[in-house]
Formats: C-alpha cells, sequence, structure tokens
C-alpha cells in the first residue's frame, strides 16, 4: 500500500517548530520563523526550543513531550524539525503515533532526522527530507527554500544532478527511501528500519572518515538491504576524512564498488544533503529516476 500523504498546507495554518536532537535558539531560527509566516503560516515554537541539557535541546523527556504533544495538537498541520545533530533516535521508541494516525501532518528535516524519516515510512507514512530552520539563511540557498515550500503545500518536485562517470545510465520508479547513511546505519535491525525493497533509495552524509563509509555499505550489502533496490540516488557525502594511512577511495567510489554488484541505475551529484542547494524530496512518494548519459533527473 503507497505510505499516506497527510494533507498539503494552506495559508493561514499552524505549524510548530521543535528540536528533537542538538540544543538551539530563538534567535538562530529566527530567520526561518520569518520566512514561515512570509508564506502565510502561524509558527508555533516547542518547549524545547531554548531547552538545554549537555548538548540536547532538553533532557529527552523533556524533547519526547515537546515532539509528542505536536504530533497530538490537532491544529498543528507541520512539525519541523529545527537542527539535527544527534538525539532523534533517543525518542523514537516511546513516540505514540495514534493521534498522529488520526490526524497525519508533515514531519520535515534531515540528517539526524532520518529516524524519523523512516520511522514514519515504516508506519506507512509520507514525511519530507528538506532543509531545517536552523540553515533558512545558507547563502545560495533560494533553490533549497523554494523545494521545501512546494513539498509543504503540494507543488511538483525535480531535482537533476550532471553527468558523472561512476552513473549507470537507466530508469526506475519506486517509492523514495532513505536519508543520512550513519542514521540509516544506525536504526538497521530497530522498528525504525525500513525496507528498501523495489524503492529508490537516496544517501547523503557529513563529517565521516571513508573508512566508515566503506563500513556502513558494507553492513546494507551484507545484510541484503541493496538487493532489492530499484534505483540508486548519491546526494551530498561533503566533509569526508580520511587517516593518515589514506583508505584509498573517495566516497562516490566506495558506493560505487558496491553498488557496480547489482543492476539498478545509479546517479551521483544530486543536490541532497549537507550543502547549502539541499533540495526537499518526500520520502515515501512514488518517484522517478532517470540516468542517461547527459545526467540524472529524479521526479515525484
Amino acid at each position: 500500500m503507497l505510505p499516506l500523504a497527510p494533507p498539503f498546507l494552506q495559508a493561514g495554518q499552524r505549524v510548530a517548530i521543535v528540536a528533537p536532537a542538538r540544543k538551539i535558539t530563538t534567535a538562530e531560527i529566527e530567520l526561518a520563523r520569518q520566512t514561515l509566516r512570509g508564506w502565510g503560516l502561524e509558527v508555533v515554537l516547542g518547549e524545547s526550543i531554548d531547552a538545554a541539557h549537555q548538548q540536547f535541546a532538553g533532557d529527552d523527556a523533556l524533547r519526547r513531550r515537546d515532539f509528542q504533544r505536536q504530533l497530538d495538537d490537532l491544529g498543528i498541520r507541520a512539525i519541523l524539525c529545527a537542527r539535527g545533530g544527534y538525539g532523534t533516535a533517543r525518542l523514537v521508541d516511546e513516540l505514540d503515533f495514534r493521534a498522529f494516525a488520526e490526524n497525519p501532518k508533515w514531519v520535515a528535516g534531515f540528517s539526524d532526522i532520518t529516524v524519523l524519516n523512516s520511522h514514519l515510512l515504516r508506519l506507512g507514512y509520507q514525511s519530507i527530507h528538506g532543509v531545517m530552520p536552523v540553515l533558512f539563511g545558507q547563502e545560495n540557498g533560494e533553490a533549497t527554500l523554494a523545494s521545501l515550500h512546494h513539498a509543504l503545500f503540494g507543488g511538483l518536485l525535480a531535482c537533476e544532478a550532471p553527468a558523472h562517470p561512476l552513473n549507470r545510465p537507466g530508469t526506475a520508479t519506486g517509492e523514495l527511501a532513505g536519508g543520512n547513511l550513519s542514521l540509516l546505519h544506525t536504526i538497521t535491525g530497530t522498528g525504525s528500519q525500513a525496507s528498501f525493497a523495489g524503492r529508490i533509495l537516496f544517501l547523503e552524509d557529513l563529517d565521516e572518515y571513508l573508512y566508515h563509509i566503506d563500513r556502513m555499505l558494507l553492513h546494507l550489502h551484507r545484510s541484503g538491504q541493496l538487493a532489492g533496490l530499484a534505483g540508486l540516488v548519491v546526494g551530498h557525502f561533503s566533509q569526508m576524512r580520511d587517516n593518515a594511512v589514506p583508505f584509498g577511495q573517495t566516497a562516490y567510489e566506495i558506493i560505487d564498488h558496491y553498488a557496480r554488484r547489482y543492476s539498478f541505475p545509479v546517479g551521483y551529484g544530486f543536490p541532497i544533503g549537507h550543502e547549502p542547494t539541499n533540495q526537499a524530496v518526500v520520502v515515501g512518494r512514488p518517484a522517478t529516476l532517470r540516468v542517461t548519459a547527459g545526467g540524472s533527473q529524479l521526479s515525484q
């Protein structure tokens, strides 16, 4: 069954900004609040904004309570996660989605929020992988914000990547799944792991050692998660690190090392991930991936 899409937003509706992971201040999301108001939305800040417990936006109980409140509030039509970092996986098992199931709403974010994107997909709901409020002010981020607006308000989504020597041409159709590779690895074997079978998988990551990338891709391969893919979309692998003795391959070359064992089309260099141009995609929505000699396109 196709994952359910929550109703698209309309001007005048209320949206909440919460922080399920790293701490953040009101000042850091003021531009986002102004932008969302400019889109005709009423913005509610959760109690996790300005809260602090070690590196987190309040302790686990506070962040869980805040997120649960927004899930249950009939007047909140979308939940925007303020930033990533680390901490979302500590909350998800104790969240109650029964009220959400009666009143689905958009949940949006990326990076650490991959946990929620995947958890919702497993439950049968679509969600948005897109820019978070802390990053609304990035230079040259106009296309990024426009794509988030399209995702929230019901516009068509399409992103393109130039030709890449590692691309494998072909066309694939299927529901979109994926997100941050490190988080997909973290939730393997848990109640938040969604199946990739018959789906188009997209991957991105930030600030990882190259051998970590290899280890995580090896795990996805050995656990059978790559075997049934319809296609693979490769986004940003930013600020990769290496050891004193070099690993010997780039992140894209590591991905190719595993992807070449399968026959699905693969497109590299998509504007998805930890760069100023981070175009929104809808996890769980049917998508088409086209990879040709001239480049790649992902459309939803």
